[in-house]
């Protein structure tokens, strides 16, 4: 799959993609990454990229022009037929926030064409004629859309096999359909004992079905204190046994 970044700040990618272990995906060629910079496609001497808003206020807006030359460069370089074309996706407070199920439709997509804002925000003709997906992190405003871009590629490319040292590594994940979409268990490594706190017994045990019950039901806490929505989902889908219900039961009758 080829991502292709629309970027004002370029220089921030490298380090992603040198480093960690999603570098795997990259160096191996299972993800092709390709950084775009608008202002290579801006007028004048001094390349601009964004101007004053009508209406007045704070802040500059990112002139549409640009960004549309930009695009069509990539969009002229992968040489994709129109009905094959892959999305540009900006990231926005306007857009769905982004769940594991949108990670891994994107991890066995084709790719994407990811547009980084800046500044005050984009001129809204670019968006309303150029955007076909908007993305958005959460209910927070950052100063561009280059670490929202670099938190999907990065939830991407744990996806992809052979990235991670363990490949069902990301199956007890949080939000993983493979424990039902619940936040995982609380995790312990040596030593045994820390500042007068232990680990639990049930991991010391050695008795995989002890173990397990014991990270099910705390999957299923955690997820009923901390986020209650994703119980219920959980509950919607058919997913929680009469067993699981009950220990919900009682964990309620503690809160």
């Amino acid at each position: 799959m080829r991502f292709d970044v629309i970027t004002l700040f370029p220089e921030l990618f490298a380090p992603f993609v040198e480093a960690g272990i999603t570098r795997r995906a990259y160096a191996s060629g299972q993800i092709e990454l390709k950084l775009w910079n608008p202002r290579d496609w801006a007028e004048g001497n001094y390349r601009r990229v964004d101007d004053r808003p009508f209406g007045g206020g704070p802040g500059m807006v990112m002139m549409a022009e640009p960004l549309a030359r930009c695009l069509q460069a990539v969009r002229a370089e992968r040489a994709e037929a129109p009905a094959q074309q892959v999305p540009a996706v900006l990231f926005s407070p306007v857009g769905e926030p982004l769940r594991h199920a949108g990670v891994q439709a994107w991890a066995q997509s084709r790719g994407a064409i990811l547009v980084c804002g800046r500044y005050e925000g984009i001129d809204q003709r670019f968006i309303d004629t150029c955007v076909d997906v908007q993305i958005s992190l959460g209910d927070f405003v950052l100063s561009g859309g280059e670490i929202a871009a670099l938190a999907l590629l990065d939830a991407v490319a744990r996806l992809q096999p052979g990235v991670l040292g363990d490949e069902g590594s990301h199956q007890q994940d949080s939000f993983n359909p493979a424990i039902d979409g619940l936040l995982d268990c609380p995790h312990y490594t040596r030593p045994e004992q820390w500042r007068g706190q232990g680990v639990p017994p049930e991991l010391l045990s050695g008795h995989h079905a002890q173990i397990e019950a014991w990270r099910r039901a705390q999957r299923l806490q955690l997820t009923a204190r901390a986020r209650p929505a994703l119980i219920a989902a959980a509950r919607a889908a058919g997913r929680l046994s009469g067993q699981d219900e009950q220990l919900l039961k009682n964990v309620a009758s503690k809160l």
